[in-house]
């Protein structure tokens, strides 16, 4: 079963139990399976818990865990995989821009292995020809007929046969599905740091689930720093010790020049432009990589409840 499969079995199930998850889903007019988890509805828990799930393609576990003792928050989120590359990388990483006259928001999911646009499938593969496409999309509106058919002209699919699924930040879904994202960012950092993936078997990540807030840009900021300054993350590679004692140092987000400060304050800084932030920021407080070659077991960086504190309020 590919990745949108997988993600379709989630997406109808969800369909099924929309008034249970506090979740309602419509069609568009252009015949798009729309997924409510958080614009015009509450959400909830469980539907963020599901909402990452889809993120994944099915191919990794979502749950909530008690959050470290010296975190603020009760709560945690925690991911696990024995597929991680496929599940975080080829699947949940945003990295889809999308932008129409009339609507903007972050895509992920296992649509953009079906697009197979971005460079980074050059490097892992998992390019898909799907014939129902499953999307997530970060957005505080309702897609739009115009981003519909752009995605599915992308996915070379009619808009009918295409299901979006999509929360604001600023919701109790939108905010799982980032805090879920803790092992795709130290992935992401490993491979643009050269490491390679293949190599990589099986992931874990938790980080602490922020309050909700009011707004969607205080949403990314506290999101984000739950995996910059309390996300940590183990991973098992097969590969050599010298392969990662070389990157080891450069993979937490300690490593940034931009690291110490609360996002929404970085984010200002660079005047709302993630692409002038250091890239180098964007990845877990801390990293345990256990090497299944050698038995060596390396852990890098550091927790930071202070900023935390801060961002979260407290």
């Amino acid at each position: 079963m590919n990745l949108n499969q997988r993600a379709k079995y989630i997406t109808d199930a969800l369909t099924d139990l929309a008034g249970d998850l506090k979740v309602s889903t419509k069609t568009s007019a252009v015949g798009t399976h729309l997924i409510d988890l958080g614009v015009d509805v509450v959400g909830g828990l469980e539907a963020g818990r599901i909402l990452a799930e889809i993120c994944l393609s099915g191919l990794a576990h979502v749950s909530y865990t008690r959050s470290a003792g010296n975190f603020p928050g009760a709560l945690a989120v925690q991911i696990d995989s024995d597929h991680p590359v496929r599940a975080c990388m080829a699947s949940q990483y945003a990295g889809w821009q999308l932008a129409t006259d009339d609507y903007f928001g972050m895509g992920s999911g296992p649509m953009r292995a079906a697009a197979g646009k971005e460079e980074l499938f050059n490097d892992i593969g998992f390019i898909e020809n799907p014939q129902h496409v499953v999307g997530v999309i970060e957005s505080g509106s309702e897609p739009t007929p115009s981003v519909c058919e752009l995605i599915a002209s992308s996915c070379q699919v009619s808009p009918s046969e295409l299901t979006l699924a999509y929360a604001p930040t600023a919701s109790i879904a939108g905010t799982v599905q980032v805090v879920a994202r803790s092992l795709e960012t130290a992935l992401h950092k490993m491979h643009e740091l050269g490491f390679d993936l293949s190599c990589v078997t099986s992931g874990s990540g938790v980080a602490p689930l922020p309050p909700v807030t009011a707004d969607d840009l205080a949403g990314i900021g506290r999101t984000n720093d739950a995996i910059l300054y309390g996300g940590e993350v183990t991973i098992w590679v097969q590969a050599e010790d010298a392969a990662i004692e070389q990157i080891g140092e450069k993979i937490p987000s300690s490593a940034s020049n931009d690291y110490g400060r609360p996002f929404i304050e970085i984010f200002q800084q660079y005047d709302h432009d993630f692409y002038k932030i250091d890239p180098h920021l964007f990845s877990p407080a801390v990293i345990n990589i256990n090497n299944l070659k050698t038995g060596r077991y390396f852990r890098f960086g550091k927790f930071n409840a202070e900023v935390l504190e801060q961002s979260f309020g407290l």
